[in-house]
């Protein structure tokens, strides 16, 4: 549970009464309207934030085959994606699987069914594509117990504030698990008694594995493979795809085949290597629903290559 600082500063008492505001405005729209405002706000000034740098650095490295015209569409679009992402999270719990408007719908959800009926050990791994939060929604409409890890926001009231949302939109209390050593144990342990794991593996890492990402090695979570290789337990990739404000498919692929060398480090980088290969696959396919924005690569890409991966299965997300 999130404990409230004891004495918040004037900076985080402001972003916690912002955000409770925005939150309040959201839900008075509507999720369609709520996305549509928060798409344009974004579009409209986020190409201008310095962050901008890194996104256009991005686009130019991973995919050099796009023009300019076309890197700055994908921008305005990764900014338009983020600002309804934003502004649909109010709503994440409200939306429910419908043939049209806002809500999602499922291509095949036979491993997810088969999950709730016989339970795990098992894992979810995604990106930050489309709203990655529309995950909580659709397991939930399932009756599938996730935990997720998540990254604690650094202001507490507005942790807080977040974490209710979620725990809303799963209608149950499930456990989440804070990103760090910490977490992972808890994650390690919930996997041993045979809980789903939801994982998000595509941000910035200081340390775990140097895997081809994009053709470049981008430092990589070894937790995902560690967790898997020692429960022998299935990895499925779940793909969320934007079709409109507040409007998604859930697509769930086949369970990843688990290498089994009799080689630890080689079947842990082999697995990690075909997570990334998927996620690219994804994000080759609708690049401006991905979140360009974070420093996925180096600069220097030596300095990746020097970073050993932690050992053993609890490695840090």
């Amino acid at each position: 549970m999130t404990v409230d600082a004891p004495n918040p500063s004037l900076r985080d008492r402001i972003q916690a009464a912002t955000l409770r505001v925005g939150i309040r405005v959201a839900r008075a729209l509507g999720p369609t309207a709520a996305s549509n405002l928060g798409g344009h706000v974004a579009r409209t000034i986020g190409p201008w934030l310095p962050v901008s740098r890194v996104a256009r650095a991005n686009l130019s490295r991973a995919l050099p085959e796009l023009d300019a015209p076309a890197r700055r569409r994908v921008l305005l679009g990764v900014w338009e994606n983020l600002g309804r992402t934003v502004a649909e999270l109010p709503h994440i719990g409200s939306l429910r699987r419908t043939a049209d408007g806002p809500g999602w719908e499922c291509e095949d959800d036979t491993e997810l069914c088969a999950l709730r009926d016989h339970g795990g050990p098992a894992i979810l791994f995604s990106g930050h594509l489309a709203n990655w939060e529309i995950g909580l929604p659709v397991a939930a409409s399932l009756g599938l117990a996730v935990s997720w890890f998540y990254r604690a926001a650094s202001n507490p009231a507005a942790d807080a504030a977040l974490q209710e949302i979620r725990r809303e939109a799963m209608g149950a209390e499930v456990p989440m698990f804070a990103k760090g050593s910490a977490g992972a144990r808890e994650a390690f342990a919930h996997l041993r008694r045979g809980g789903v794991l939801g994982m998000l593996v595509d941000q910035k890492l200081n340390e775990g594995l140097a895997v081809p990402f994009f053709g470049r090695p981008a430092m990589t979570t070894p937790a995902l493979a560690q967790f898997a290789l020692r429960f022998r337990c299935p990895v499925i990739p779940v793909r969320p795809l934007r079709l409109g404000p507040a409007r998604f498919r859930v697509i769930c692929e086949p369970a990843m085949a688990l290498p089994d060398t009799n080689n630890r480090a080689t079947d842990v980088y082999a697995l990690s290597l075909a997570m990334n290969a998927t996620l690219e696959r994804w994000i080759r396919e609708q690049p401006e629903c991905w979140l360009w924005l974070h420093r996925r690569w180096p600069k220097d890409p030596s300095t990746v290559q020097r970073r050993p991966a932690r050992s053993g299965p609890l490695a840090s997300s």
